[in-house]
């Protein structure tokens, strides 16, 4: 286990010989690259999507794709004004419903885009009336050609297992999205400045996280709004790469139940971005304070949590800086647990469902 004491260079020499550390490493140049890939081809995408007018977004993925269509939504729904559901994949893969996609974008996220059942969603989607746009990092794959439009993600090759810089890149995708849809000059502007708040993100030492997590049997962790999504995602990083069980809420729905697990011994991870969602978090933050629950924060401070160093940015970018960093905690924490964090037991990178 690590000292609390360590250094984060040490830390650092004793963890950065995964693939997961090389290649979260490489977010910032993966959205230079797609930046300047993708932005002709968005403007025009956006065009059609103004003259469409979409009554509603429905969002099919899985996995760390999922958590990027949960920022999402938030995204959407904050900046365009749709409303942005969730679509279930097994409605189209395994069921056999038909449903009305008449005036509706249909947003299908994946790595790999070769997963069955997100193909067939996507197809019954266009067969029933939705434009479909699919952001995969594989601009070859099945998925794309089912699409109307694709978004490469461009984050270059991915060995490792555990998604890092793809996931990243999705959420960018999203953002460029958006702010092209939109016209919105500023976010655009936050954009092109994120890649060098990524690199300074990474630089973040969160390494005081460590012994509290390499002690802990579980984790929860806990964000709102545009940061849900990367609370699933680091929940999902902790059980995969680090063998420890850890389940992300909603600071507003953790209240309805799940917070009567905390305690002494059950620690929990807040991440807040600087936006109307903050003051929130940092009251629950008080709260579990009171009752003796170990809290370690991202982004909110509360006498007796311990807090992570941050970067403040525009509260759409916020999120993609505070995944970043906990990229690099995460897999310190795999190895110090004595996990590789790039071969998760029982996982493989294409995940194929039905």
């Amino acid at each position: 286990m690590i000292a609390s004491d360590q250094s984060f260079a040490t830390t650092t020499a004793r963890t950065a010989r995964t693939l997961l550390f090389t290649e979260a490493a490489e977010s910032a140049a993966v959205l230079r690259t797609q930046y300047a890939r993708n932005h002709s081809d968005l403007l025009a995408i956006s065009a059609v999507l103004r003259k469409q007018s979409p009554r509603l977004v429905v969002t099919c993925a899985r996995g760390s794709s999922d958590h990027a269509a949960t920022y999402a939504k938030y995204l959407i729904e904050t900046q365009a004004g749709v409303v942005t559901a969730s679509a279930a994949p097994s409605v189209s893969s395994i069921y056999p419903g038909r449903q009305n996609f008449r005036d509706t974008l249909f947003l299908a996220i994946s790595q790999s885009g070769r997963s069955p059942d997100l193909i067939a969603s996507a197809e019954a989607a266009r067969g029933a009336g939705a434009t479909v746009i699919a952001l995969i990092n594989s601009e070859d794959a099945p998925l794309a050609r089912v699409a109307q439009h694709t978004i490469p993600l461009c984050a270059g090759v991915e060995r490792s297992v555990a998604a890092s810089k793809s996931f990243i890149a999705s959420l960018a995708a999203m953002v460029h999205l958006v702010a092209t849809w939109t016209d919105d000059e500023a976010l655009l502007a936050e954009l092109r400045a994120a890649p060098d708040l990524l690199e300074s993100a990474w630089q973040q030492d969160w390494s005081a996280a460590l012994p509290t997590l390499c002690t802990s049997q579980h984790l929860f962790v806990i964000g709102r709004g545009l940061g849900l999504g990367i609370a699933q995602e680091a929940a999902l990083k902790c059980k995969e790469t680090s063998g420890l069980h850890a389940e992300a809420f909603s600071s507003a729905e953790v209240l309805h139940g799940p917070q009567a697990l905390l305690g002494p011994g059950f620690p929990a991870l807040l991440l807040a971005q600087h936006d109307e969602t903050r003051d929130g978090v940092a009251a629950l933050a008080a709260e579990l304070l009171s009752r003796d629950v170990a809290v370690i924060s991202a982004g909110v401070s509360a006498p007796g949590a311990l807090v992570l160093p941050t970067m403040k940015a525009h509260p759409v970018i916020e999120p993609l800086l505070l995944i970043q960093s906990f990229y690099r905690l995460v897999n310190a924490l795999a190895v110090e647990r004595g996990h590789d964090p790039d071969q998760p037991p029982h996982l493989r990178k294409v995940t194929r469902t039905l």
